[in-house]
C-alpha cells in the first residue's frame, strides 16, 4: 500500500475543544509494507527507529517532547495508572489519567476502541484503551473513577471514543454472545443476527452505554471504523482476514 499523505492528519472531536487531542490515522508516517504511514506500536515488528520516529512525529504534533508522550503496556485490562509527568514506565493497565499540565497521554488500537476523556473545568485528562474484554471489564468506568479521584466531576467529563471497528465488521460467535448476556442480558440490544450462525456486535454502542451508565456529562463516536478504511487506519482484524503476518498501531493521545 503506497500512502500519499505527508502530513500528520489526525482526527479530532468538538466535544473535546479546548484541549489538544487527536486520533491519528495512517497519514504521515514513516513505515512501509504492510506497517505502512504512522505505526505507533512498539509492539510490531516493524523497526524500532522508525516506531520512535512516528511517536516523535505525534509528540510534537501534541506539542511535547517524544519522553512526555506517556502511554501503559495494554493487556486488556480494567486497570488504570495515573502520572503526573514525564515516564518511561510502561506499568500494565489499559487507561491512564493526569492533572498533570504537559504531559501526553497516549493510547494504542486496531480495531478497539480508543476512548479519550477530559473535565476542561478540573483540569483532568485520561484515555483508555477498551477492547471488548476490557469493556466488559470495566475500563471505561475505572478511568472516570481514577478522574474524580483528581478532582474531577463525572457530570462534566466529556469522552469520545475514536476510530474503531464498527458492527458490520465485527463478526463474532455463540459463545462470545453468551459471556455478554451472562453479564447482563439486556447486553443482547449491542448483537444482531449474522450470517451462519454468527452474530455482529456493536463495540462502540456497547462503549457508550458503558460510559453513560458511569455518568459522563456527554460522549460520541467520531463514527470512524478502522476495518472499512485501509487506507486511514491499521485493523487486526482486516489483517487476519488477509493473511498478513503484522499490523500497525493506531495512537490516540490527549493533553492538557
Amino acid at each position: 500500500m503506497t500512502l500519499t499523505a505527508t502530513r500528520l492528519d489526525p482526527v479530532t472531536s468538538p466535544l473535546l475543544d479546548g484541549v489538544k487531542h487527536g486520533f491519528f490515522t495512517r497519514a504521515g508516517g514513516a513505515s512501509t509494507g504492510i506497517f505502512a504511514g504512522l505505526n505507533c506500536g512498539g509492539g510490531s515488528s516493524d523497526q524500532a527507529e522508525v516506531v520512535a520516529m512516528n511517536r516523535a512525529r505525534v509528540a510534537a504534533e501534541m506539542g511535547v517532547a517524544p519522553g512526555a508522550l506517556v502511554g501503559v503496556h495494554q493487556v486488556h485490562s480494567p486497570d488504570v495508572v495515573v502520572v503526573d509527568g514525564p515516564t518511561e514506565a510502561r506499568p500494565k493497565a489499559d487507561a491512564i489519567v493526569t492533572a498533570t499540565p504537559g504531559v501526553a497521554l497516549a493510547v494504542l488500537t486496531a480495531d478497539c476502541q480508543p476512548v479519550l476523556f477530559a473535565d476542561r473545568e478540573a483540569g483532568v485528562v485520561g484515555a483508555a484503551h477498551a477492547g471488548w474484554r476490557g469493556a466488559l471489564d470495566g475500563v471505561l468506568e475505572a478511568t472516570v473513577e481514577a478522574m474524580e479521584r483528581l478532582g474531577a466531576r463525572a457530570e462534566r467529563i466529556h469522552a469520545v471514543i475514536g476510530p474503531s471497528i464498527s458492527q458490520n465488521a465485527y463478526e463474532v460467535g455463540q459463545e462470545f454472545l453468551e459471556r455478554f448476556m451472562d453479564e447482563d442480558p439486556g447486553n443482547s440490544r449491542f448483537f444482531v443476527n449474522g450470517e451462519d450462525g454468527k452474530y455482529q456486535f456493536d463495540l462502540v454502542g456497547f462503549g457508550l452505554s458503558r460510559l453513560r451508565a458511569a455518568g459522563v456529562g456527554d460522549a460520541e463516536w467520531t463514527g470512524h471504523c478502522t476495518y472499512s478504511d485501509p487506507i486511514r487506519f491499521y485493523s487486526y482484524r482486516r489483517a487476519t482476514h488477509r493473511g498478513e503476518a503484522d499490523y500497525g498501531r493506531l495512537i490516540s493521545a490527549i493533553r492538557l
